[in-house]
């Protein structure tokens, strides 16, 4: 952070007045939350008051680091505002675009209270993403880690869940007690690094066949511009599969490309062209912005270049015409998937499997210090720091304008323990989520040897605050378009 040198003559003879210089960097945070933060009329000290006085405005942002001023300003911080951050990275990328080849491991997680005291926790693999670092060190879906870097898991150290290089202990067993879960570790570690990695959210298609029900069940695990076409594509798999009824998997789907999510409304059914999908609502400095984002049978085609989405061409989408979809949700599932869900509503029939959904019907754009341009252009930042913010500049609506809820409730509950003993591969009708969506088309009770957790078991019934660290913010943010040069 630049210093900032103050006049402290008390000379009364001097006629001079002590003028102190706002510091650079906390100028940019400040003023560029002023113009985009979307609750910034709510908060005192984003006034245009603030800048009246040079001094008073430099007194006021200095001395404080930029991310101690930047979470001073957010309204109701961890209650109203749960989801704007910043960053100061050293290799500074244009995170407004969900479209980028990211350091990961490459293996996705979910982090679960072990017991009543939600001190001790166990992290539940999602899925692992093909020929990654996890892949590599055995990881699959289903594993459960039970120690980080040879610690317990606890809510003190999940964190280093994201370190460049972990080594894990998984469990060997896992039970359920009547107020805990009680694993026993297996005997060594697996270590995983961290390597660059583009993910295909489109993680797994399969086509399953009950008499006259060709169904397809589609795994997407994020909204990337730079896989649209991958998307499209996998929608012209299953029309040349005749498919007939979808299952759509967003369980681990924290959000993206806000282009994406509208065109994937049109591949699921296609008969709304150049209706309303979604409508984007921004502060009252940035009305120009606000409006409906329409359906459309096109669909724009990305390329990365220098690790940038660069538009390719546009392809005409794929569509299966359905009037109902199965949607699998969780608490990791959020923002663009939460918008899939609330805005396809208004046209076809949506019916929702699994647990209560993050709660994000917000969305953000990345900020740099970029005055010239609203603080908008990742090409004119200044190169003098690598500060970004990813503050929270709207929120969303469906085509009616309709009130979000808190979060959206399932229409068929499934405790998210359950999937403890049956997350296998992708498919396998173990899945307690899978099984009851298939029930609900075919219209039978499919016989497994799924396991349950004890139904009369207080741990299983208390609704634990299940909880899961890339629910903080990042990766659960809605890329905007519009705001940028659509």
């Amino acid at each position: 952070m630049g210093l900032a040198f103050t006049s402290c003559s008390k000379d009364s003879d001097s006629d001079e007045t002590a003028t102190t210089t706002p510091d650079e960097i906390n100028d940019f945070v400040w003023k560029a939350m002023n113009s985009w933060y979307y609750w910034h009329s709510n908060v005192a000290n984003l006034s245009d008051s603030k800048i009246a006085s040079t001094n008073n405005y430099a007194n006021f942002i200095n001395g404080k680091t930029p991310d101690a001023l930047f979470y001073s300003l957010l309204y109701q911080r961890g209650t109203v505002d749960r989801f704007s951050w910043i960053e100061n990275n050293n290799e500074v990328v244009n995170v407004s675009k969900i479209a980028e080849v990211k350091k990961s491991g490459g293996f996705s997680y979910g982090i679960y209270p072990k017991d009543l005291n939600n001190v001790n926790l166990v992290a539940l693999i999602n899925y692992v993403v093909p020929d990654s670092p996890a892949a590599l060190a055995g990881l699959k879906r289903g594993d459960v880690i039970t120690k980080v870097n040879g610690a317990q898991l606890t809510s003190n150290n999940y964190n280093q869940l994201e370190n460049t290089q972990v080594t894990l202990t998984l469990a060997a067993s896992v039970g359920f007690g009547i107020s805990s879960l009680v694993t026993t570790d297996k005997s060594g570690t697996v270590t995983v690094a961290q390597t660059d990695i583009d993910e295909n959210p489109v993680a797994y298609y399969e086509k399953k066949v009950y008499g006259s029900k060709n169904i397809g069940y589609l795994v997407f695990n994020g909204f990337k511009s730079d896989y649209n076409d991958e998307l499209n594509a996998a929608f012209a798999k299953m029309k040349s599969d005749g498919i007939n009824e979808l299952v759509l998997d967003l369980r681990y789907n924290g959000g993206g490309s806000l282009e994406t999510a509208v065109a994937l409304a049109q591949m699921i059914n296609g008969s709304f062209t150049t209706k309303p999908y979604v409508y984007l609502d921004f502060n009252n400095k940035h009305n120009s912005e606000d409006g409906f984002e329409n359906l459309s049978d096109k669909v724009r085609v990305f390329n990365l270049v220098d690790n940038e989405p660069t538009f390719q061409r546009d392809e005409s989408i794929n569509s299966l015409a359905l009037t109902k979809i199965y949607v699998l949700v969780s608490f990791q599932t959020a923002s663009a998937s939460e918008l899939t869900i609330q805005c396809l509503k208004k046209y076809i029939n949506v019916i929702t499997i699994g647990d209560e959904t993050v709660g994000k019907f917000v969305g953000s754009n990345t900020l740099y210090d970029s005055p010239t341009s609203n603080y908008t252009s990742f090409a004119n930042r200044s190169t003098k720091h690598q500060w970004q913010l990813q503050p929270i500049t709207f929120t969303y609506f469906n085509k009616d304008k309709d009130v979000n809820p808190a979060k959206i409730t399932p229409d068929h509950d499934i405790n998210p323990y359950d999937t403890f003993l049956n997350l296998v591969e992708f498919g396998n009708v173990k899945d307690p989520c899978l099984k009851k969506a298939l029930e609900l088309i075919t219209g039978q009770t499919l016989r497994t040897k799924t396991q349950n957790a004890d139904a009369s078991s207080s741990f299983r019934n208390n609704n634990l605050a299940s909880f899961n660290p890339t629910n903080a913010a990042k990766g659960l943010y809605i890329e905007d378009f519009k705001s940028f040069g659509k």
